[in-house]
């Protein structure tokens, strides 16, 4: 398939102080919300239950489930069945239940990964792409994701493979600290291994919330996630 020259129309950046919703209609996938709490319950799963222990007991506390947050998960669940849509308020809250993780992070990059989805891109057909194609097709993808999810953009896609910039993007709202951008490491990162159909590594090399200009994710294929430090 021969390799188109056109590039990629750019979306827009978002304007500092973007803010977000205090309540009212939601504009955030359900998606989310239960991706944030499976995301926490698959990184707390214990290998091993110790022989000492009643496992009805101390398998919830393990998880860090309580019966209400169990009783949310399964409400995120009929929510996601019936395509309805949270507030910014409620992913803020949801936000700070991870922000109290040491591992928080960890966490969100983990989110990110499940926030991708599960679909083969191109179901075998990628072989017969050159990867500049694979490349501009997993921009779009990710660009189209991130909007569905979050009912707005983050940033543009600036040269190279694959290089996102933003700046006063609404992650940094909900979470001024930063660790929730890598949401977005995460998506990319799990996005861009399926199109190119190797392990791709992407770096959040700059963020606003450690006073650097903008955010940036970009490519790399070192192998090595680095510190945005």
């Amino acid at each position: 398939m021969p390799d188109s020259k056109t590039p990629d129309p750019p979306i827009p950046l978002e304007a500092e102080g973007s803010g977000i919703r205090p309540g009212g209609r939601g504009r955030v996938s359900s998606v989310v919300g239960l991706s944030l709490l499976e995301g926490i319950r698959a990184l707390d799963l214990p290998t091993e239950v110790l022989a000492s222990e009643d496992p009805t007991q101390t398998m919830p506390r393990r998880l860090g489930l309580s019966d209400v947050v169990d009783q949310q998960i399964r409400l995120f669940r009929e929510q996601v069945r019936k395509r309805e849509r949270i507030t910014d308020q409620q992913v803020q809250d949801l936000f700070h239940l991870v922000l109290r993780r040491p591992d928080s992070e960890e966490a969100f990059l983990k989110v990110g990964e499940l926030l991708a989805g599960d679909t083969n891109p191109l179901k075998g057909l990628g072989r017969f792409y050159p990867e500049r194609a694979l490349y501009s097709l997993a921009r779009r993808k990710t660009g189209k994701r991130i909007r569905s999810l979050f009912g707005r953009p983050i940033g543009a896609f600036a040269h190279g493979p694959f290089t996102l910039e933003a700046k006063g993007h609404f992650l940094l709202d909900l979470d001024p600290g930063g660790d929730a951008c890598e949401l977005v490491t995460g998506l990319s990162r799990s996005i861009l291994s399926r199109y190119l159909r190797r392990r791709i590594e992407v770096r959040h090399t700059s963020c606003e919330a450690l006073k650097h200009d903008i955010c940036r994710w970009a490519v790399s294929e070192s192998g090595a996630l680095v510190s945005r430090g």
